[in-house]
């Protein structure tokens, strides 16, 4: 399957909101994972808590990933 989104970033909860809120204020609409959340509402557990996995459409990538790095760096 050929996706046309990229994962700019896969850590923390509240590092991944950061990131979130700042390609929002931009304009980009990032795509959130969290397989835990996602677990949880189905009824099965997860080892991994509060890991997210944010993506990107291709076209964003380049802001997007200058964003990622900004708050890593921060």
């Amino acid at each position: 399957m050929n996706s046309k989104y990229t994962r700019v970033f896969s850590g923390s909860f509240i590092l991944a909101q950061t990131i979130e809120n700042q390609l929002r204020e931009i304009g980009i609409i990032p795509v959130i994972k969290d397989e835990s959340e996602s677990g949880r509402l189905a009824g099965f557990g997860s080892a991994i808590q509060g890991n997210q996995q944010i993506y990107v459409h291709a076209d964003e990538l380049g802001k997007a990933q200058d964003i990622v790095k900004k708050v890593i760096d921060a």
